[in-house]
Parts: C-alpha cells; sequence; structure tokens
C-alpha cells in the first residue's frame, strides 16, 4: 500500500482537526501513532511540513475589489480543468474568496505531485478554510461537498 501525504493530511484532519477536540495532542504522540498506523515516516514528516506552513500564513484579508485569476504554465500542469473550474465555482459560490484561493493554490502548489486530484483538492480547501478565523460557513459548506462526494467505506 502506498501511502502519501495525502492519506497522512486527511488522517490527521479526520482525527485531530476537530472543534470537539479541546485538549491539543502531543505531536511526538500523533508521529508515533500515524508510524504505527503503517504511514511512511517520509510523508509523516511532510505532512507536518504542510501544516506548519499552513499555520505560519496570517489569517487571510479580504480583497474588497474583485479579482480575476490567471494560472502560471506550473500551476495549470498541476490543476487541470476540472481543478480550475472547481476553484472557479468555490470562488462564485461565496465558499472561497479571492485571497482564500490564493492560499488554496499555494499549499497545492506545496506538494511534491506532478498533478492534484479533484478530491484531494477538496481536501485542501477543507483544511484552508478550517485554519482561518471566521470561514466557520465557508468551512461548512465546503465540509458538505467533500464528504457528499467521498464513498460511505470511508467513514
Amino acid at each position: 500500500m502506498k501511502e502519501n501525504v495525502f492519506d497522512v493530511l486527511i488522517y490527521l484532519f479526520e482525527n485531530y482537526m476537530d472543534d470537539d477536540v479541546e485538549l491539543t495532542p502531543d505531536p511526538d504522540m500523533i508521529r508515533t501513532e500515524l508510524l504505527e498506523a503503517g504511514f511512511p515516516q517520509t510523508e509523516v514528516n511532510k505532512a507536518f511540513e504542510w501544516l506548519e506552513s499552513l499555520t505560519e500564513h496570517n489569517a487571510i484579508k479580504p480583497v474588497s475589489s474583485p479579482a480575476f485569476r490567471i494560472f502560471s504554465g506550473q500551476e495549470i500542469a498541476k490543476l487541470d480543468a476540472e481543478c480550475r473550474g472547481l476553484l472557479l465555482f468555490l470562488e462564485q459560490s461565496g465558499i472561497l474568496t479571492p485571497a482564500s484561493r490564493e492560499l488554496v493554490i499555494d499549499r497545492v502548489m506545496a506538494f511534491n505531485e506532478e498533478t492534484i486530484s479533484l478530491e484531494n483538492l477538496k481536501w485542501v480547501v477543507l483544511m484552508v478554510l478550517f485554519s482561518q478565523p471566521n470561514e466557520e460557513l465557508a468551512f461548512a459548506r465546503m465540509e458538505n461537498l467533500v464528504y457528499e462526494s467521498l464513498p460511505n467505506y470511508l467513514h
């Protein structure tokens, strides 16, 4: 079984990034748990680095004027037309702001993957929105999109 950083992040998100979790778990304990669960050390390290980079970004500041996004060649290579269409849809529906869209794209580009699947992009959006203050409504709407499209055997 080839686990990747997305698998680690999704595991962490589902088990530790919940409003119901009141105590902040020890990162060393979490790393040990992930290793015991069979996740490779390198992928665990990459997931923690990715999360640390996400928390380094201060709260996203709303943009007061409409923004138009032109994707770079590298972004187009990593985000296919379906992924770019999802980002546009999320922005037009008010789930993402231009600033949060940029944070999502930044976090996607941080992955050492050639391309990003639509399902993984949805999880990245969910994690970015969860990390931002005052994004509870957008997070709830995105959570519905993510969990409605996942097969039942993942729960």
